[in-house]
């Protein structure tokens, strides 16, 4: 459900899964990006409580971007799975699909 700023509104019980389910998740990204300002405004729509991990303004954040993605491009989605293992998701348009496809 939707209200009329277009935000996402869920039950409390449902948001707590959402919630949940956003704690495997982290968004690198930086304020001045355009593309991760696309995101950014996809998360607020959908009411995901994802982490932000700025790589401008924390070097820890930027380093595990490299470690982990291989590359500095933001806007990044690391997805960690049940396992442990993450997912280096690029492209701020097949991150907004897959937000969307899991929360929408």
């Amino acid at each position: 459900m939707q209200n009329n700023t277009d935000e996402m509104v869920r039950t409390p019980e449902e948001q707590a899964e959402v919630d949940q389910q956003c704690r495997s998740l982290a968004l690198y990204e930086y304020e001045s990006c355009p593309f991760c300002r696309r995101v950014l405004h996809e998360i607020e729509r959908l009411s995901l409580n994802i982490e932000l991990r700025n790589t401008r303004e924390d070097p820890a954040a930027r380093e595990e971007l490299i470690e982990g993605g291989g590359r500095t491009m933001v806007p990044c989605l690391r997805i960690t799975q049940a396992t442990g293992e993450a997912h280096w998701m690029y492209e701020s348009s097949d991150i907004v699909a897959w937000l969307r496809q899991q929360f929408a």
